[in-house]
């Protein structure tokens, strides 16, 4: 469809308003095992060279080291590799000689006593495990074993976000600083400050007749109330205020190239009200490349203030920031615009002209039933990927935010589920429409 963009004027006052309200399997080290003698430089050359591209491995021990911090009580918990017969029986001879536990050959960061094969950088202990490849990629004796599915039986109103991380298909924890993970996860307001209203926030199986891309459920957040008309706690979204306001993230509210030279007041006279964000801090993969989740945003703004001074925003903020992203916002249209009533991306509608554009409506309107927002406008379901190359075993930050500027009425809900990591590198960050399932 056509950008929304090139409008003749803003918008002033709605109609009717009188103001718009205005067991570990470890490698024993130290006495608990006396090492054959260090190989030789020469040696290590030598087994480094014979490294081999394939993953095959095997000889894991089964004992659990009680010096390891990382080991917890035997038979639970995640089973790192972390034993000097780790690798034995591997094409990568470095694996089946007696080394240095310090020697990091293959120069991932992880040095052999956290690594079951020196010659793959993929493989390690920081690792996650590829879907359906037969690799242990993260050294724990399974392949294949990467927590999945793990938003069943969760909670509506969880107070507790992990659920939130859950939700969107977050399921692992870092228990230790080697390993990949969510490292916390808060509700919060847009400008990182403690939550107060928890209906700004909802774990739904279902929005509507939208379901949840993958697993059992889906995040909602919500400048109103993140349910759908049949849930408990639902509330209108023509007109329901939440009576708050907060900050924003650096950078914004800010004018959507869309609208440039429309005459908005897009500072927003109302500040910013009624936000709602589910932040999460991530040690990612050391082998991840990428990532990609999924969106779907409805709004009510649509089709009346296109370019007004009253616009609910939904953003995601990444830091540390992507290259060439001033405001660390990954989720865009291909002109820039922020996901918000300003975006071509609103697909979910019915055709017609607004704002002085006409919007072509390619989904037709049917997503919109059982929303409340039958009648207004939705992006469908929309896939975002950004690169992570450069922060492989380090920790970033993602905060989902959506908040109403102007006013604390005629609201906007986001639906956000799918997270996945990948091995390909991102060419760039993008947002696209999901391809249907």
């Amino acid at each position: 469809m056509p950008n929304p963009r090139h409008f003749s004027s803003p918008f002033g006052m709605r109609q009717g308003e009188q103001k718009r309200k205005a067991p570990m399997n470890v490698r024993v080290l130290g006495s608990t095992l006396s090492l054959v003698g260090f190989v030789s430089l020469a040696a290590i050359a030598l087994n480094a060279s014979a490294c081999s591209s394939s993953n095959a491995r095997s000889g894991f021990e089964s004992a659990t080291d009680p010096n390891d911090p990382a080991a917890g009580d035997a038979g639970s918990g995640p089973s790192f590799v972390t034993g000097a017969e780790a690798g034995k029986g591997s094409p990568c001879a470095i694996n089946n000689v007696a080394a240095d536990p310090n020697l990091d050959s293959d120069g991932d960061g992880y040095p052999l006593k956290y690594d079951c094969n020196e010659c793959d950088p993929n493989v390690n202990n920081g690792a996650f495990d590829v879907p359906g490849n037969g690799i242990d990629e993260d050294c724990n004796g399974v392949p294949d074993d990467e927590p999945a599915d793990c938003d069943t039986g969760l909670t509506m109103g969880s107070s507790d976000a992990f659920d939130g991380a859950k939700a969107i298909g977050l399921c692992k924890k870092a228990t230790d600083d080697r390993m990949w993970g969510v490292v916390e996860a808060k509700w919060v307001k847009p400008d990182g400050s403690p939550q107060s209203d928890p209906l700004g926030e909802g774990i739904l199986p279902t929005f509507g007749v939208n379901a949840a891309q993958n697993g059992a459920a889906v995040l909602a957040i919500s400048s109103g109330t993140a349910r759908a008309p049949n849930d408990p706690g639902y509330k209108n979204v023509s007109g329901y205020s939440k009576n708050y306001s907060s900050g924003t993230p650096a950078g914004y509210p800010k004018e959507s190239p869309s609208c440039s030279g429309s005459g908005g007041l897009f500072g927003g006279f109302g500040g910013s009200n009624d936000g709602a964000a589910l932040r999460v801090k991530i040690r990612v993969p050391s082998n991840a490349k990428s990532f990609t989740y999924q969106q779907n945003f409805f709004t009510y703004e649509f089709p009346n203030f296109i370019c007004s001074s009253y616009n609910d925003f939904f953003v995601t903020i990444m830091t540390p920031k992507p290259a060439n992203l001033p405001d660390g916002n990954i989720a865009f249209d291909q002109d820039g615009n922020p996901i918000s009533v300003n975006n071509s991306l609103l697909q979910v509608c019915s055709p017609q002209s607004a704002g002085g554009k006409t919007f072509g409506c390619p989904l037709g309107n049917s997503f919109l039933s059982g929303t409340g927002f039958e009648g207004h406008a939705a992006t469908g379901w929309l896939t975002t990927t950004a690169p992570v190359d450069t922060v492989r075993g380090k920790e970033i930050t993602l905060m989902w935010a959506i908040w109403d500027q102007g006013d604390g009425i005629l609201d906007s809900t986001a639906l956000i589920d799918d997270f996945q990591w990948s091995v390909d590198a991102a060419n760039g960050t993008q947002t696209l429409p999901s391809p249907p399932k």
